[in-house]
Formats: structure tokens, C-alpha cells, sequence
């Protein structure tokens, strides 16, 4: 291959060069018996201009075989490309190469679908998965991937330059099932006894502290048995993060550090810094989530005050109960539709509410079947705290704390949806809100199971002055965890961890009831490793793919993975997964059940 320069690469200042190309035919023109052809590569697209040669016979006979997507090499000297043909929104585009020689390296079947940005995007997406090695020849998707590699490049050199090891961690790892379904891997030297896929290389870094190391990094694969989503994979990318020796501030400002190399260099933006902090409770309550999107109001207000000797019954009696009155505004969207409220119902309901009441300010009156039961006063301080006006709907919710506040967050994201179809909210493409929540629950308490469990992971360390409340109350008890969030998507989440064995113990045991045999089975030798000189040590993971979906400015994290799995774990060009031989199973001591007699 004698390739002189990529596809992209050539200007003005090239005429009269002699060049050689190689790459995919984008389209084919005829103009006249002299045919036009874009030629193109990863790095852009040149026009190709070949003319009829009088004396060669085979060189027409060739270029009339040519079809679009088929790989060819051209070797030819560039020309200027003169007044309406000079294409400007091209970069290549004011000339073209007079092709002399045409090389076929593979002619193309007419492909599935166009291999174009515009049409490719309307094409269903299981077809597109299908023939994933097509779609990514789109430029779009050629984009995406550099940013990706981009942002992978401004990571390493950030780590490196704050003196980080990129160290691997083992993929064959230890079964620690207290967190999300794991993918077990069948040991064949050793039957019945399995390796499981990591979730993240939680332990490993921990070791790699004790080990000495202080500073560690990793962009590592990492696995998760759950159900998928736009924003979640079965197998995902991580940034994964350690240090020894830093506190909670430290780590805020290595982070912010590496955003903004990530920024500038991917996207030439330079974004400021500190970020803002927000504690967990203030994010619950102000927008009903701890992944706060902070670039709208809609903000969540509590009337359980105001409501707590309410004729309205459902309202008091909530409050009697113990629980909450919240509600917020949504301006100017007091005509939402029939279908729109239904639907706003049924989210309701998706998260336990039995409906959704609301007031609608239309004509000057306020009307609902609910408004009927309010006092002047309640009414009052409804107008006087949502500053309400006409055309503008509240929505409440009474329950528990956490349920009344899932219920109005999701609620506010899907008026905010409403409200920006209608023309009456805009949010800048380029405006990135980071956000730090902090000051998590270290537990949660866990009605179903009867018991608490760890609101991050059990590796997480108490804040200092809340660790004599781990016996008496542990809900009491503050977590050193810190999530970053941007515009409402959660990037990653950290902790300083518990570095000395015997407040992990009683982490495990006392708190989060683990017994003893299974704490030492699953981390004895964690344990163990601290009784040796542990140092204070804390990190953070973040999710490359939802990074770059943010940078790219997509809505599906499957649009920046190369491969990546449908919402029902299947990758279509593989057709994976897929059924094995016996013999693979029987040399694995693994009998696999009949799908009828599974059923029965």
C-alpha cells in the first residue's frame, strides 16, 4: 500500500502533487462519461475525478465495475478545484485528484442500509446492531469513537502526570453476591467451584493500598448481570480511581482536575471550578433525587407543616403518620393534556403513588377535585411559596419521605420534558452543571429483609464524629461517600474507605448482620491484609461510557460503545449468546435444564 496521505488530509496547497489514496466509496457520480467518486477514510473524504482514457480500454472497463462501499487505491495528481465547484463545507473541498491508476481491493455488495449520517439515524436500531461494522463507517459514528479514544488519551496523561500506576486487576475474580447479580465463570480444573466476573475492581485497589502503591488507576472492564437500560450495559468501561494518604477534599480536587483536562482537550471547553456540593438530603428534597439535573428550577417544596391539620385527610393523616406533604410548580403548563396527565399518572403510580393530585390555575380559578378541601390559609401558603401564577399546575405527593420525594423527582423530569417540547424551556447544549452530592446515609435500612444495608458498599468509612452511633442509631450515621453528577446523570461515586480491621468487622457483622463464617469466606483475607499496616486510603469509579455519551451529547451509552449488547443482552452481529457443545458443558461438570422442564 504506497497511501501518499489520508482522505482528509489534503488542501490548496497540494495542487499539482502526485498522490496516492486508499479507502471506501462513499458515492458515484457521472457527469457525462466522467465519473466523480468521494473516496473516503477514518480521517474524511477527497473527490476523486476519473476521465475516460482514450487508450486504455481496461482502466474504463474497471471504473464502470465500481459500487459504492467497495475499497479501492487511486494514485493521481491533485487539482484545483475552480469558482462553483470549490465545495466549502468541505474540507478537502477546493480540490480534487485526476486519477490515472484505480486499484480494486474488494467491490461491495449493495449494503443493509445507506452508510450516511442522516439516513443511517432513521434506521432501526436492531439492524443497525446487526451490521454494527457498517455503522460505524458512518462519519457520526467514526466521531464518536475518536472523542472516546480522546477522552481515554486526556485521562492517561492527566493520571500521569499526577504520578498514578496503571495497574490491572485480575477478570477471574472472587463471588461477593451482596451487590448486583454477578456473571459466574465455571471452573474446569476445580468442578464446582466458580470465578465471577468483577463489578469493579473494589478489593483489588483496596489491596493495591495496603500493597504500597498510594496511587492507582485503571480503565478497566467491569460486569453487571442486570436488566440494561439507555444509560446501563451488561459489560461496561470504568474509570477506576485509588489513593492513599487524601481526604475527602483532596479527592474533589483531583477529580475537578481531571474534568477539566477532559473538557478542554475533547471538547475545547473550559469549565470552572470548585463544583458545587450539595448534601444528599437538600438533593432529595429540593428535586427528589441524589442525581440532581440542576439546570431548572421545578424545585420540590414540603407543605407538611402547612397541611398537618388539613381537612384534607389524606394530607393530614400522612402527616399524622409520620410522613411528608411535598409539592412543586410547574409554570405555565397548565394545559397539559389528557394523554400527557395520564401518563404523568401512570410514572406516578410506576413508583407506588396511588395517583397523582394536582391544581391547575386556569382563567383565574384554581381547579381540582382536591382544592375543594383546602383552607383559605393552606391555599394562601401555596401561592406565597410556589409564587404561583395563572396558567402554572401543582403537582403533590403525600407518603414516606423517600417515596414522596422519588415520586415528585421523576414527576419534575417528566414536566421538564413537557414544558421543553412546548417551546417554554430551553437548556444550552453546552451548559454542564457538575454537582457533588455528599454526605450520604452510610445504611439504609432495608424493610423487606428486615435489616440495614450499605447505602454505597460496605468498604465505605463512617464520617468520624458519626461512628459512635453505628450501635444505637445507625441511621444516624453519616457515610464518607461522594457521587459526581452532571446535568442529572450520576458520572461516578467514591468513598474514603475503612482502613482499620476492626471497624470493618463491625461494619460487616454488627451492623449489616453478615455472620462471621461468610464475612470471613468473603473478605478474610481483606481483613487480614489491614491487621499490616493499612494505610487511610479512599477513590472513586466513574463510567467511561457515560462520560463520553455526555461529551458526544447522545442519549444512549450504546451509541458510544463499539459493540455493545441489546436491552436484551444479545449482541445481533454475533448472535451471541449462544447454545455450546455437550462436551464443552460435560468437561465443565455442568448438566443445563430443558427449557420445557424448566417451565414445569
Amino acid at each position: 500500500m504506497k497511501r501518499t496521505h489520508h482522505c482528509g488530509q489534503l488542501r490548496g496547497s497540494d495542487v499539482g502533487k502526485s498522490v496516492s489514496l486508499i479507502g471506501w466509496i462513499d458515492s458515484i457520480r457521472d457527469h457525462g462519461g466522467i465519473l466523480f467518486i468521494d473516496l473516503r477514510d477514518r480521517e474524511g473524504l477527497t473527490q476523486v475525478k476519473a476521465n475516460p482514457h482514450s487508450d486504455d480500454n481496461a482502466f474504463n472497463d474497471l471504473v464502470r465495475t465500481l459500487k459504492d462501499e467497495s475499497v479501492i487505491e487511486i494514485e493521481g495528481l491533485v487539482e484545483a478545484r475552480e469558482g462553483d465547484n470549490v465545495n466549502s463545507g468541505l474540507p478537502t473541498g477546493e480540490i480534487e485528484v485526476d486519477c490515472s491508476i484505480v486499484i480494486v481491493h474488494n467491490i461491495s455488495d449493495t449494503p443493509p442500509f445507506p452508510i450516511d449520517d442522516e439516513k443511517g439515524d432513521k434506521v432501526n436500531e436492531d439492524l443497525r446492531l446487526k451490521y454494527r461494522y457498517l455503522d460505524l463507517r458512518r462519519g457520526k459514528m467514526r466521531r464518536m469513537l475518536k472523542l472516546r479514544h480522546e477522552t481515554s488519551r486526556a485521562i492517561r496523561n492527566f493520571m500521569d502526570d499526577e504520578g498514578f500506576y496503571d495497574v490491572e486487576t485480575p477478570t477471574l475474580f472472587k463471588s461477593t453476591p451482596e451487590g448486583a447479580r454477578e456473571y459466574l465463570v465455571p471452573s474446569r480444573i476445580q468442578p464446582g467451584h466458580f470465578y465471577a466476573l468483577p463489578q469493579s475492581p473494589q478489593q483489588f485497589k483496596q489491596m493495591l493500598m495496603v500493597s504500597g502503591v498510594e496511587r492507582y488507576y485503571q480503565i478497566a472492564r467491569c460486569y453487571r448481570d442486570e436488566d440494561l437500560r439507555a444509560d446501563r450495559q451488561m459489560e461496561f468501561t470504568q474509570l477506576d480511581i485509588e489513593l492513599s494518604f487524601i481526604d475527602r477534599e483532596d479527592m474533589y480536587a483531583l477529580v475537578e482536575g481531571l474534568m477539566k483536562r477532559v473538557w478542554k482537550e475533547t471538547l475545547g471547553i473550559d469549565i470552572s471550578a470548585p463544583f458545587q456540593r450539595m448534601p444528599y438530603q437538600e438533593a432529595m428534597d429540593k428535586y427528589g433525587v441524589d442525581k440532581p439535573d440542576t439546570r431548572f428550577g421545578l424545585e420540590i417544596e414540603d407543605f407538611s407543616d402547612v397541611f398537618a391539620a388539613s381537612s384534607f385527610k389524606v394530607f393530614s393523616g400522612t402527616v399524622k403518620k409520620g410522613g411528608v406533604v411535598k409539592a412543586f410548580k410547574a409554570p405555565t403548563l397548565a394545559d397539559v393534556t389528557q394523554g400527557e396527565m395520564k401518563n404523568l399518572e401512570e410514572v406516578a403510580k410506576s413508583l407506588g403513588a396511588k395517583g397523582l393530585a394536582f391544581i391547575k390555575i386556569e382563567g383565574g380559578e384554581w381547579k381540582s377535585p382536591i382544592v375543594k378541601f383546602f383552607s383559605d390559609e393552606e391555599k394562601a401558603a401555596l401561592k406565597e411559596r410556589l409564587s404561583l401564577e395563572e396558567g402554572d399546575i401543582v403537582f403533590f405527593a403525600a407518603s414516606d419521605w423517600e417515596q414522596a420525594c422519588a415520586i415528585l423527582g421523576r414527576t419534575r423530569l417528566e414536566c421538564a420534558e413537557l414544558l421543553k417540547k412546548r417551546g417554554k424551556l430551553t437548556i444550552p447544549a453546552d451548559q454542564f452543571n457538575f454537582l457533588w452530592v455528599v454526605d450520604f446515609p452510610l445504611m439504609v435500612y432495608e424493610e423487606e429483609h428486615g435489616r440495614y444495608v450499605a447505602s454505597h458498599h460496605p468498604f465505605t468509612s463512617p464520617v468520624t464524629e458519626d461512628i459512635q452511633y453505628l450501635d444505637s442509631d445507625p441511621k444516624r450515621v453519616r457515610g464518607q461517600h461522594y457521587d459526581l453528577v452532571l446535568n442529572g446523570v450520576e458520572l461516578g461515586g467514591g468513598s474514603i474507605r475503612i482502613h482499620q480491621a476492626d471497624l470493618q468487622k463491625k461494619v460487616f457483622e454488627d451492623v449489616l448482620n453478615i455472620s462471621a463464617d461468610v464475612v470471613e469466606s468473603r473478605f478474610g483475607y481483606m481483613l487480614e491484609s489491614f491487621k499490616y499496616g493499612a494505610p487511610p486510603h479512599g477513590g472513586i469509579a466513574f463510567g467511561l461510557d457515560r462520560l463520553v455519551m455526555i461529551l458526544c451529547g447522545v442519549a444512549s451509552i450504546r451509541e458510544v460503545i463499539a459493540f455493545p449488547k441489546t436491552q436484551k443482552g444479545q449482541c445481533l452481529m454475533t448472535d451471541s449468546p449462544s447454545r455450546v457443545a455437550d462436551k464443552q458443558l460435560k468437561e465443565l461438570h455442568i448438566e443445563t435444564l430443558d427449557m420445557d422442564e424448566e417451565t414445569e
